[in-house]
């Protein structure tokens, strides 16, 4: 069977791999695996499962539809929700045995409504400003907490937060308010149960932050977190190619792609590859390149909604060749994501989980 002309190959073996990788360089008493936003572009189920086989503990995504898609494939490990509309079924939550973030107390009340057999994790805003019970409202909501806990038989799973990763002292001072709101629900007779703050960057950057446990994202994926760690030894899990489906010899001077933003200097040969920004491929690009066969090739021109071109100069190329746009470096010589994210000035993030749906998935 030939292989899908825009594919995306992952490989379940580079997430376990890089799990275990996080887990000796950050090490903590449990770890949860983050599989949000369909596992970062690379499958939720795939990915957890992986993840579970290596080690981790316990799995986080963004809402209940992702969580309850685990609970379909058959996935019965732990799993934490944290952000929920106004109208979530928390009880059909706790049914399911998910275990949902509330942060607020709107959001505690209706969690309690919910039933006895639910369990929460409490996420308070230690001064990212986004999700989290604000510290104006930590006195009433620690209150209300205490009596949802002792007498609504609500469970308290755990506490937690997000780093802002802005700088040490930054860090170090959310640090020390999420300790102050976990001394609170001490205070009030409660076991906080799970306290997790460090996500990836935090784990690495601050020892004091993992915890109980600390909450593994991109990296699991083998993308550095943000913009530093980049010698740190993950395996990218993520290889994005195309086939080439023309190739065309032009002279010198010839413009290329919307605007002519780019002219040949030289006689030289051009490359089209079959995706675009409707693919999620950043449309501004400054530097990207694609590996074909042992060279690597530039991006020029505009890339367009379906398809952009790269200048292959006087490399032999031919229609059907494989265009890797990322992938491992070390193991094919392929740009990483985190390259066409420079090169896009953004992160590695962005580009791995906005591929869209005519990208193939398969399994490496």
């Amino acid at each position: 069977m030939s292989r899908p002309f825009r594919e995306a190959r992952i490989s379940r073996q580079a997430i376990a791999q890089n799990v275990e990788v996080m887990r000796k360089l950050a090490p903590a008493p449990r770890a949860m695996a983050v599989v949000k936003a369909d596992g970062y572009g690379h499958g939720a189920i795939l990915a957890a499962r992986a993840a579970l086989e290596a080690g981790a503990d316990m799995l986080g995504v963004a809402d209940l539809e992702e969580a309850f898609e685990l609970r379909a494939a058959g996935i019965d490990a732990p799993v934490l929700a944290w952000i929920h509309p106004s109208g979530a079924d928390l009880a059909a939550a706790a049914e399911a045995g998910i275990m949902v973030g509330v942060n607020s107390v709107a959001q505690l009340r209706q969690a309690a409504d919910a039933g006895h057999r639910g369990t929460i994790h409490v996420k308070v805003d230690t001064g990212l400003s986004r999700n989290g019970v604000s510290r104006d409202e930590w006195a009433l909501f620690v209150d209300e907490l205490a009596h949802a806990v002792h007498h609504d038989g609500l469970r308290l799973g755990g506490v937690f937060s997000h780093l802002s990763n802005t700088s040490p002292d930054e860090d170090r001072a959310q640090i020390v308010a999420f300790e102050e709101f976990v001394d609170a629900v001490r205070a009030a007779n409660l076991d906080p149960g799970l306290r997790h703050l460090a996500a990836s960057a935090g784990a690495l950057d601050h020892p004091a932050a993992r915890y109980d446990m600390v909450r593994l994202g991109m990296s699991i994926y083998g993308l550095p977190p943000e913009d530093h760690h980049r010698e740190l030894p993950f395996t990218p899990a993520m290889e994005l190619s195309a086939e080439i489906v023309h190739v065309k010899r032009v002279p010198a001077g010839s413009g290329v792609s919307y605007g002519y933003r780019y002219r040949t200097a030289r006689p030289t040969t051009l490359a089209l590859v079959p995706l675009g920004y409707a693919d999620g491929i950043p449309r501004h690009t400054d530097g990207a390149s694609v590996l074909v066969g042992d060279h690597r090739m530039p991006v020029v021109g505009r890339v367009a909604m379906d398809q952009f071109v790269v200048d292959a100069g006087d490399q032999p190329v031919a229609v059907g060749d494989r265009a890797i746009l990322f992938g491992d470096p070390r193991s094919t010589g392929a740009p990483s994501a985190v390259d066409w994210a420079d090169a896009a000035g953004t992160i590695g993030y962005e580009i791995v989980t906005r591929l869209g749906r005519r990208v193939t998935r398969t399994r490496a």
